[in-house]
């Protein structure tokens, strides 16, 4: 077993005074802190995911902004990889398997944002990919979507989609449990 941790899209739109706010993103980040302090004190990898989009449509994630960087919370360190994606799916079109393999990494903690966007896309891809797979649930945020008129809680959206992931691609904790 080597692990590795993947921050997905841990970054300052998604927080207080953003362009896509999220429910709880302070706890979820100071869960995903946590974490991250683990694993650096186990000498374990991490890999720090950001998103940019290629165009403004999606109003947040814009290329040169303050939106994009990643959190002051999770900061990455001189010599910790950041991978920039342009897509949910933290594979597609980037370089993640392949330094993934490099480092010989077979069990990925996943955390972040958002639990329904690009952590279970990222997830999903992972254990497809052969990984085995833990998310933290606790350290990963989401917010209300509308969908056909309706509103949905986003711990209505955080819990549905944790419970797709428990059933067939991952083990889903809370971060006391990976601590």
């Amino acid at each position: 077993m080597k692990p590795a941790l993947l921050l997905v899209d841990i970054q300052n739109d998604y927080f207080p005074g953003g362009k896509m706010e999220l429910v709880s993103i302070d706890f979820a980040s100071a869960n995903a802190r946590i974490l991250l302090d683990q694993f650096r004190y186990q000498g374990l990898a991490t890999f720090h995911i950001q998103h940019t989009f290629l165009n403004s449509i999606a109003g947040f994630f814009a290329p040169n902004t303050e939106g994009i960087e990643i959190h002051g919370s999770v900061d990455p360190l001189p010599g910790e990889t950041v991978i920039h994606k342009n897509y949910p799916n933290s594979f597609r079109k980037t370089d993640l398997l392949s330094q993934l393999n490099q480092k010989e990494v077979t069990d990925l903690v996943i955390c972040g944002a958002m639990s329904h966007m690009c952590v279970e896309a990222t997830t999903r891809a992972a254990a497809d990919y052969g990984f085995k797979c833990v998310v933290v649930q606790d350290a990963c945020a989401t917010r209300d979507i509308e969908f056909r008129g309706k509103t949905v809680s986003a711990m209505d959206v955080h819990n549905v989609s944790m419970s797709a992931l428990a059933f067939a691609y991952a083990n889903v904790v809370n971060t006391s449990e990976i601590v």
